[in-house]
């Protein structure tokens, strides 16, 4: 869990957006007891921001001439921690139903708490996100990107997927009367519709584009592939011509190579991914998003008790396919499905990536660097390195010995904006 600072941070947190924290007015030297550069982790380095980004990393002794000199000693410094797979615009279902959720909550309340789940996911070093799908409040994410582009309010910066596309009839809500045609999480499209929709979910400003290559809508509500081969390539096809990836929900097999074989950049979930699979992926390319937090979290609702029980069957099979993709050598893009549980919380992933089989190292990386890379922002994020967005996150104590040290976040800064700093 994350240690909040919630005085001195929120004073910080309302300065930076406020505009009394002025980017470049003076840099600031970083000096913890070690940095972790989205590579490797480095003894006695130092860190100097100016002007938004990093000017410079490694050891050497901050210099006098006016600029701050902050002392993170005990901690580990790192590049701004990023979550590949978070639903902004949801909030835990042990707190409301995800069918509760889409059906009987405004827009307007939805995002109203949406702000806040911002504010919280930044304070806890998380200051990159890509949202993937608004369940049912429309484009609200690309006003809430807009609203943190513009300093209206703090956060995380946005990547987002908008409404995200399903095939007719198998998502949800659903267990309603047939007259009546209920609200969806997601745009259904199907066949010739899915250039159009496609076209239009990034005429909304729609960064990524989401597709569900399967759901639970099988005979006995098992979970089944949803969009054919063909369908798939289409909707691949129309998104990288205006130059955007695509993320594919899919937990089966069969939708896991349907969506690899059609060009997809991502798999989200990958619960029932093979060997076969996996290997696939590795060959093409394509990047795991585990969300290991999810069905944690969702069994722990269902009566779990972690720690004193067993694991219930999903969760080890969970586990055994997330160790047969690291077999395999596909790339682990760090993702949680926060929403499901609480924002902030987000730094849950890396411990059980830890736990699952994930060397530290490889951990920190998947939610940095490495996240970067396969987000396309590793020209701006993701690394200490001269030139890169100063996006930085100090915690307490050293994360590869620990990995839940990640959770203990204790400085922020982003863009060169101090967020939140040990008081």
């Amino acid at each position: 869990m994350t240690r909040w600072l919630p005085c001195a941070a929120l004073a910080v947190l309302v300065a930076a957006v406020g505009g009394q924290a002025q980017e470049g007015a003076r840099g600031v030297w970083l000096r913890p007891s070690r940095v972790f550069d989205g590579t490797s982790m480095h003894e006695g380095w130092v860190v100097h921001v100016r002007a938004g980004r990093i000017e410079s990393a490694g050891a050497s002794t901050p210099a006098s001439g006016g600029d701050e000199v902050v002392d993170l000693a005990g901690m580990t410094l790192l590049p701004g921690f990023i979550d590949g797979h978070s639903h902004v615009l949801l909030r835990p279902y042990n707190e409301a139903s995800w069918n509760d959720q889409v059906l009987k909550e405004s827009a307007g309340l939805r995002v109203v708490r949406a702000t806040e789940h911002l504010k919280r996911t930044l304070l806890a070093g998380f200051t990159t996100l890509r949202d993937l799908g608004t369940e049912g409040a429309g484009y609200a994410d690309a006003d809430l990107r807009e609203a943190v582009e513009s300093g209206i309010i703090a956060g995380p910066r946005l990547v987002i997927a908008s409404r995200a596309i399903v095939a007719t009839g198998s998502y949800g809500p659903k267990g309603y009367a047939p007259e009546w045609r209920v609200p969806q999480g997601a745009e259904e499209a199907d066949d010739q519709s899915l250039v159009r929709v496609v076209r239009d979910q990034i005429g909304h400003g729609a960064d990524w584009v989401k597709v569900y290559a399967d759901y639970r809508w099988g005979p006995r509500g098992e979970a089944a592939p949803t969009f054919s081969l063909e369908e798939l390539t289409r909707i691949v096809q129309t998104a990288r011509s205006s130059g955007r990836p695509v993320a594919a929900h899919a937990s089966t097999t069969e939708g896991m190579r349907r969506a690899i074989l059609a060009g997809v950049e991502t798999i989200e979930h990958g619960d029932g991914g093979t060997p076969e699979i996996f290997r696939l992926m590795a060959e093409r390319g394509v990047a795991l998003c585990p969300t290991l937090s999810a069905g944690d979290a969702i069994a722990q609702y269902g009566g779990w008790k972690k720690g004193s029980e067993p694991e219930p069957a999903r969760v080890a099979s969970k586990r055994e396919s997330f160790r047969a993709a690291l077999q395999a050598g596909v790339t682990i893009l760090s993702g949680s499905d926060v929403g499901v549980f609480g924002h902030g919380d987000n730094a849950r992933e890396l411990a059980l990536m830890a736990d699952y089989g994930m060397p530290s190292l490889d951990v920190l990386k998947a939610a940095t660097s490495v996240a970067a890379r396969v987000l396309h922002l590793d020209d701006r994020i993701g690394r200490i390195a001269p030139g890169l967005s100063a996006d930085l996150v100090a915690v307490d104590g050293n994360p590869i010995a620990d990995i839940r040290a990640a959770g203990r976040a204790r400085f922020v800064m982003k863009s060169g904006v101090v967020i939140a700093r040990p008081h």
